[in-house]
């Protein structure tokens, strides 16, 4: 099976509530969004890796470092919707897969196990996921993800499941934790961008469920990598230190 032509896209917004300016802050000298676009060039799985924004801060950042970038519309509420303006404009481009600007750590090979999955032509949505550690079991901070045999996801939920009715049975059941890492066949994601939230989705506060409960399958692509978000200014620091101790 051939690989089909994958774009990588970066949304990046100058105004950020809690940390302004975020993909231009500094982290080991160089800005995050480029540390972004550097491990998506590493993952080699893209055709192309796009930075999309609406702020010329950033659009000259990106030129300033040689990566590709395109103006998007201010009105983009998500990164999802970032993404979608990118991909209407091309056309021959069939899978789309949306980087979070705010990982300067992410994992190329999980970005390659991501893109791979779209080799499969029956796959039409893709996201990773990785083991649960049992201290984060109960966190609503870590998603967790239950799965079909096949690898599509069954469900989201900041829940712990699946539930153990019988304790002696853990071993039995693999509990997934969930990564923000998206991919989309084109038409996937431009029907996606055109749907309101749906109540699972409003409830738990993943917009990943908007897919499901509209019946779009999402094949889950199993990694152990992890990254480090950066929320606001005091992660820079800890991203840093994985960085020295890497």
């Amino acid at each position: 099976m051939s690989s089909p032509r994958t774009f990588a896209v970066i949304p990046a917004r100058y105004a950020s509530t809690r940390f302004p300016g975020k993909p231009l802050a500094l982290i080991a000298g160089r800005p995050m969004i480029e540390h972004v676009w550097r491990r998506c060039q590493e993952a080699r799985a893209f055709d192309e890796v796009v930075v999309a924004t609406d702020d010329v801060r950033i659009q000259e950042t990106v030129r300033g470092f040689g990566g590709t970038v395109v103006m998007t519309s201010p009105e983009c509420a998500t990164g999802t919707d970032r993404v979608a303006e990118v991909a209407r404009a091309h056309l021959d481009v069939d899978v789309w897969v949306n980087v979070q600007g705010d990982e300067p750590l992410v994992d190329p090979v999980s970005l390659r196990v991501l893109a791979g999955l779209f080799v499969h032509p029956e796959v039409e949505m893709g996201t990773l996921v990785r083991p649960l550690e049992a201290a984060e079991a109960d966190s609503p901070h870590v998603v967790k993800a239950v799965l079909a045999l096949n690898g599509d996801a069954l469900y989201f939920s900041r829940a712990t499941v699946p539930f153990l009715r019988e304790p002696g049975e853990a071993g039995a059941v693999r509990r997934w934790a969930h990564l923000g890492l998206y991919g989309y066949r084109r038409e996937t994601l431009l029907r996606l961008a055109e749907l309101s939230a749906t109540p699972l989705e409003q409830a738990e506060k993943l917009e990943q469920l908007r897919a499901l409960e509209h019946g779009i399958r999402i094949r889950c692509g199993k990694v152990t990598g992890r990254s480090v978000a950066v929320d606001v200014p005091e992660d820079v620091a800890r991203v840093e230190a994985v960085m020295r101790g890497s």
